[in-house]
């Protein structure tokens, strides 16, 4: 059986020179190639010209770079694609394009406005372990995670799509925040930032490098030793007992152990840097004033902005929530306003195509059979799910 072949796609330039190095290379050779693969988008190492013939040669001998195969972009009405990103092992997880409100994004250059901002919203599993109530990707189930090629990706070929139609912005800010609990993929995870982050790659600022978390403490403090990206917490709730039925993961690891860990890694970043708590408002579960004052009680001291995200539904929902409407979402904003928090709304972007924040389901074989048990709760059979 032949040995499986390297993959230099997502691989740290570090790591990239001590590969070349093994090979009797200088390390300049791992820069020439983290341009050809993230600047020129070539996979073909005989693309590579200015690396030798007898280098080439071994390369593909040893190695490759293998890029996940991304379905046809589905457009939404307000710009927003939403593609399939599909693993080796035949599944698909949910990658998505946000461009700044009033560009779009048309599947032909001539029709598309450029964006000052194109921020990417990619996976980093293949499901999620942690069911949180109103997020429609842990009612799928959960099969494993992703590598980081598998990531990185992502980013590569959005990047690749945007440059087709003449986008010359490219990705300029990357959220983990798709299918997936990034920290319990922390080694790809993190492998995957700093390739982006990277000049010779993507060049994208720390600061618009953005990984989100539901509150792997453990992990949140590792990060600090690792990197300085940005970090955003899915709080969704201002006291336990509300957060360990919004998000379960909070009976492990509850807000107060939760807030510690973020001090510990703000630290690491510089004075002007928060970290971003998301707050998903479903409608008279999380939403009322004593919530909003309870939420800016609770972050009192600590150097953090609330993102307000209104409750996007999904069909697998099977405990009714509802988004508030407008009145009670300003209502609860102005009052973090008045108490001195940073508070931000985030528009609802990409719900008619099911791309909004909490709707991302791609295609999981649940080895977990979760979905199997929600559906039988309900009496019904398991439909057939296919990857288009």
């Amino acid at each position: 059986m032949a040995e499986a072949k390297t993959n230099l796609l997502g691989m740290p330039r570090a790591e990239l020179e001590s590969f070349f190095a093994a090979l009797g290379e200088a390390p300049y050779r791992a820069e020439q190639v983290m341009r050809w693969i993230y600047r020129a988008k070539v996979t073909d190492v005989d693309a590579m010209t200015n690396i030798s013939k007898s280098l080439r040669g071994h390369l593909k001998q040893i190695a490759e770079i293998r890029v996940p195969e991304f379905s046809v972009g589905t457009r939404s009405s307000d710009g927003v694609v939403k593609w399939l990103a599909f693993t080796e092992q035949g599944q698909a997880v949910e990658t998505v394009l946000i461009p700044d409100a009033g560009a779009a994004y048309d599947g032909a250059a001539e029709n598309s406005t450029p964006a000052r901002r194109n921020t990417l919203c990619i996976s980093s599993q293949v499901g999620c372990a942690l069911d949180c109530s109103f997020c429609a990707t842990g009612k799928q189930g959960f099969n494993g995670n992703l590598s980081r090629a598998e990531i990185v990706g992502q980013v590569w070929q959005a990047s690749r799509e945007l440059a087709a139609r003449g986008d010359a912005r490219g990705i300029t800010n990357v959220v983990f925040m798709g299918m997936g609990e990034p920290l319990l993929n922390f080694e790809p995870v993190l492998d995957a930032a700093d390739v982006l982050m990277d000049d010779l790659a993507f060049g994208i600022s720390k600061r618009r490098v953005t990984i989100s978390t539901a509150g792997v403490v453990p992990r949140i403090r590792a990060m600090a030793s690792h990197t300085d990206v940005s970090l955003a917490v899915s709080l969704h709730a201002p006291r336990d007992e509300l957060r360990n039925v919004l998000v379960p993961l909070n009976r492990k690891y509850p807000i107060a152990d939760l807030l510690d860990a973020c001090r510990h890694y703000l630290r690491g970043l510089g004075e002007r840097r928060a970290i971003t708590m998301e707050y998903t408002l479903i409608e008279g579960v999380n939403d009322s004033a004593g919530d909003a004052r309870d939420l800016a009680h609770l972050l009192a001291g600590l150097r953090a902005k609330v993102n307000l995200i209104p409750f996007n539904p999904f069909p697998e929902d099977r405990n009714g929530y509802r988004r508030p409407s407008p009145a009670r979402i300003a209502k609860f904003q102005t009052i973090l306003l008045n108490e001195g928090v940073a508070t931000m709304l985030r528009t609802t972007r990409g719900d008619e195509i099911g791309a909004a924040c909490g709707q991302l389901t791609g295609t999981v074989h649940d080895r977990t059979q979760r979905r199997m048990r929600y559906l039988a709760r309900e009496g019904v059979s398991a439909p057939t799910r296919t990857a288009p």
